[in-house]
């Protein structure tokens, strides 16, 4: 099962879409709809200034997880893919490394009702269960982001939590969280 993810084919292309690891040169490119309050307003992290949100961008540990969505040669969004081990006992610890990804999502906002961020989340599940050979895939999510559970539920994730006013939104609020997964096999009888 390969863990690095520059070992794999790349790019990734979709019937509209090329999905690539992401670059230092596409810092500019990210930053132009991740700046915009409409999609500040769901990430963890909030950059009002370009030269801070760059050095952020080339971290080794950031870029290694970025991959980048390409339309027409125009970046229109980014992912995240991070693989991670699941809990599991101590004894059987081993068995458990790198089998779990956590996927996250931004379509540039002008960009989005044409069904891009559709068409690239299910591509990199696709590479997750049949490239990676990972046997689960999560998300999680603001309950308030109707856009983004709405994804993963299109995209036949299972709502698996509802955590009640557990994640602190930078508005001062409390806020409901969802957690969805799915499973290789759920995936794979789908298709």
């Amino acid at each position: 099962m390969p863990q690095d993810l520059t070992a794999l084919p790349w790019p990734l292309r979709t019937a509209r879409l090329t999905i690539r690891p992401a670059e230092p040169a596409d810092a500019d490119a990210t930053w132009a709809f991740r700046r915009l309050p409409e999609v500040t307003e769901w990430l963890t992290h909030r950059y009002d200034d370009r030269d801070a949100y760059a050095a952020m961008f080339v971290d080794p540990d950031r870029l290694a997880s970025t991959l980048v969505v390409e339309q027409g040669g125009a970046v229109v969004g980014d992912l995240m893919l991070r693989i991670s081990d699941p809990w599991a006992q101590a004894e059987v610890a081993e068995q458990a490394k790198g089998t779990q990804a956590e996927l996250g999502w931004v379509i540039a906002p002008d960009h989005a009702g044409q069904g891009f961020a559709t068409e690239a989340v299910g591509e990199v599940v696709r590479l997750c269960f049949e490239d990676l050979g990972l046997r689960r895939v999560i998300a999680l999510c603001f309950a308030d982001n109707v856009p983004s559970w709405r994804l993963m539920e299109r995209l036949g994730m299972r709502r698996e939590e509802h955590n009640v006013r557990e994640s602190l939104h930078r508005s001062g609020r409390w806020l409901d969280g969802y957690g969805y997964a799915l499973l290789a096999e759920e995936w794979r009888a789908r298709r």
